[in-house]
């Protein structure tokens, strides 16, 4: 206890001037920087972020230097803003769960906007009808419309690797089109986009591409829809068989 005492009890020594003026300098030039570092901050949040450069879809700009000409050749078109080109593409889901829980709708939102790059909004029902036990407004799918450049990066993803993944995919139909040139196309499974994580996804869904062009017609949205990649059945050449052996002669009596 004695030596606590001591310890407590003696004088503590005086700071010398130099030291004193020292820690004052050091604690004005903390405040300094601080005060420089929240103006650069200040003045960082105020300036406006450059926008990221755009990168053009790859799919438009082969159109517009490869596909167009050659559809102009095969379609016997001159003007070059007559020929027929994607106008938007509709991606529409509809599930009829959501009569009874509203909160998988949720789901196929945040999953048709992962698959389109694209928030959707939700559609609802545009009359009663009892028999389906359904309301006038009622919430019962979602869908998004795209155009421009998602538009062709959507259309890109979509011939190049989603319906590849098609299990013993074949092709698609041809007699899809509304006799305007649109065509649409229905998929079974929406886990063929590979922007969706499986472990997420609590049930398959199923849903509906309808694409719009400007075409005349069938044949001039069919003519397009082949030049841009899209794989109809058929389009394959068919391997030519050997000719069967002629029959030999019977043998004379």
């Amino acid at each position: 206890m004695a030596d606590k005492t001591d310890k407590t009890d003696r004088p503590q020594k005086a700071k010398s001037p130099e030291a004193a003026a020292k820690g004052l300098a050091q604690k004005a030039k903390a405040a300094q920087d601080k005060a420089a570092r929240e103006a650069a901050a200040a003045q960082a949040r105020a300036t406006p972020r450059a926008p990221e450069p755009k990168i053009p879809a790859r799919m438009r700009l082969r159109f517009e230097s490869e596909i167009l000409p050659m559809l102009m050749r095969e379609l016997k078109i001159e003007n070059k803003m007559r020929v027929p080109r994607l106008s938007k593409i509709t991606i529409n889901m509809s599930l009829s769960e959501a009569r009874d829980n509203v909160k998988v709708l949720d789901l196929a939102v945040d999953e048709i906007a992962q698959i389109s790059g694209q928030k959707p909004v939700l559609t609802r029902a545009r009359k009663a009808i009892s028999n389906f036990k359904l309301r006038q407004g009622m919430p019962i799918g979602t869908m998004v419309t795209l155009r421009r450049e998602r538009m062709w990066e959507f259309f890109d993803r979509l011939v190049n690797v989603a319906l590849p993944r098609v299990r013993d995919f074949r092709g698609i139909s041809e007699k899809a089109f509304d006799g305007r040139g649109n065509y649409s196309l229905g998929l079974r499974e929406h886990t063929i986009f590979p922007e969706l994580n499986l472990d997420k996804v609590d049930r398959v869904k199923g849903l509906t591409i309808s694409i719009t062009t400007t075409a005349r017609s069938d044949f001039e949205g069919l003519t397009l829809l082949k030049a841009l990649g899209m794989p109809f059945r058929g389009q394959a050449e068919p391997v030519d068989k050997p000719a069967a052996a002629a029959p030999a002669a019977p043998a004379p009596a």
